[in-house]
């Protein structure tokens, strides 16, 4: 059985690959004025990613840096299979998780552009069953997760087989959580919703539209559906972590690996393809790219740093596209910055792990300015808050955490898993060296506060909410 201590050790390198997946110079955008050329760093790279591996306990990782439309580098890390000692390749197969949700706003908008389906067009027009509640929610709230709809509801049953239209069944049983654009939720049952949706338009199962109009095309070669029967050459186990030990991922019916909301099999070099390809017009105009890539208005005029499948948003002034996922042991995120034509792909077959870190570490070696800068902390006028702090991380990290620290409703919603895993963090860190604020912030009943923890191997920011009764109502722990 492996457990945390051998994840930790695991962390080997497999063969380099470095390929070219087709010329997308010519549309590429010229290098943003004043900026530095990125710089591939292969042997940094390397260190970053083994740092965060072995920090994290993951198993396998598999990273691709695409540098203006080819492959600038791929490599696979640690192990696809522990069972096995199979090493992880970059023709290692993954799971998507919500990664595969640009897939499906890809497929949706070439059917906009077809002209058979509208952005506003009500859902009901091609759902005539949908309730009364889902008659104001169109396409484009679909798509942004501005439509009200709720994720998987909490005695959803995960290992039961349902046919696409008692998934719909279900998803139209469930209240709206708000009215359709009134603010952003995300919500994988709308992207359920879109599948359907795709499957009715066209009569085709949504994942055969993708093979036939983007996979295969794109040469794409080993991106398909989720499938347990199937033999899937170079497929990766996923794992998780319960209780410091690793255990196989969890299981779930075969139809709910099929869903529009993100059950696709990838490797690193499918999304290099995939990632080329979005500089032209291979798969859709740039008219239609450009909708996909604008934030989301909501009824009020504010915007939510949302597209189409696509969470937008930027850097140290440097324009993101990007998107993560997590599902059956697995994790996966695509960050392109496209200011520097630059696009970091990683995968991961650990539930726990941190990609969205490894990314942003290795998207820094290659351009410097993508670097955090060195945070300046504040005059600290309440020690005793920023003292109750330290006892409640101390407590994360060693598993003596009491709630009465905490209020009521946090230390209900703070599970054994989420206790489990950010104390793990923490005692990756090695021991504490010091804690600094660095903002505050007041509103009526509750103080916000941000701090720079240091370890004696890294640091955190550590975001934290406190009632006017010193009680800790929310805690964030993230690397920085």
């Amino acid at each position: 059985m492996a457990t945390f201590a051998r994840a930790l050790a695991i962390v080997e390198v497999a063969a380099v690959t470095v390929l070219a997946v087709g010329s997308a110079a010519a549309a590429l955008p010229p290098p943003r004025p004043g900026s530095r050329p990125v710089v591939v760093d292969t042997a940094r790279i390397e260190e970053v990613v083994r740092e965060e591996m072995s920090r994290q306990g993951v198993p396998g990782v598999s990273l691709a840096v695409v540098r203006r439309g080819s492959i600038a580098y791929a490599q696979g890390f640690g192990y696809a299979n522990l069972e096995h000692n199979v090493p992880v390749r970059p023709e290692t197969v993954f799971q998507s998780g919500s990664v595969g949700k640009q897939f499906t706003a890809a497929a949706v908008m070439m059917l906009v552009e077809q002209g058979r389906i509208a952005l506003d067009d009500s859902i009901a027009k091609f759902i005539p069953e949908a309730p009364e509640q889902w008659r104001p929610i169109s396409i484009r709230r679909l798509l942004t997760h501005t439509a009200g709809m709720t994720d998987y509801p909490s005695d959803f049953d995960f290992r039961r087989d349902y046919t696409e239209e008692e998934l719909l069944k279900r998803a139209m049983q469930i209240p709206l959580a708000f009215a359709p654009g009134d603010t952003w939720s995300y919500s994988n049952l709308g992207y359920v919703t879109l599948g359907v949706l795709i499957h009715r338009i066209t009569g085709e199962f949504y994942g055969d539209f993708l093979q036939e109009r983007i996979f295969t095309p794109l040469g794409m070669t080993t991106a398909r559906i989720i499938s347990e029967s199937d033999l899937v050459p170079n497929r990766a186990a996923g794992y998780r972590i319960v209780r410091g030990e690793l255990k196989n991922q969890g299981w779930v019916s075969p139809t709910l690996n099929t869903t529009a909301d993100g059950a696709l099999y990838l490797t690193t070099l499918d999304m290099a393809k995939w990632d080329a390809a979005l500089y032209g017009e291979r798969v859709l105009t740039k008219a239609s790219l450009d909708q996909m890539w604008t934030p989301v208005k909501l009824n009020s005029g504010a915007a939510a740093p949302y597209g189409f499948g696509w969470s937008l948003g930027e850097v140290y002034g440097h324009r993101v596209i990007e998107h993560g996922g997590a599902w059956q042991g697995f994790k996966a995120y695509i960050a392109r910055y496209v200011d520097d034509s630059l696009t970091i792909v990683a995968f991961a077959n650990l539930a726990e792990a941190r990609l969205n870190t490894i990314v942003g570490r290795v998207a820094a070696t290659c351009d410097p300015e993508l670097e955090p800068p060195e945070p300046k902390p504040i005059e600290d006028r309440e020690p005793a808050v920023t003292a109750l702090v330290a006892r409640v991380l101390s407590g994360l990290a060693s598993g003596t955490l009491t709630p009465e620290a905490l209020t009521p409703g946090f230390a209900a919603e703070l599970g054994p898993e989420q206790v489990e895993e950010t104390g793990r963090l923490l005692r990756a860190l090695g021991v504490r060296t010091g804690i600094a604020l660095l903002a505050r912030t007041e509103e009526p009943g509750v103080r916000s506060y941000r701090y720079i923890v240091r370890f004696a191997h890294d640091a955190v920011f550590c975001e934290v909410r406190v009632t006017a009764s010193d009680k800790i109502a929310a805690l964030e722990v993230r690397l920085r």
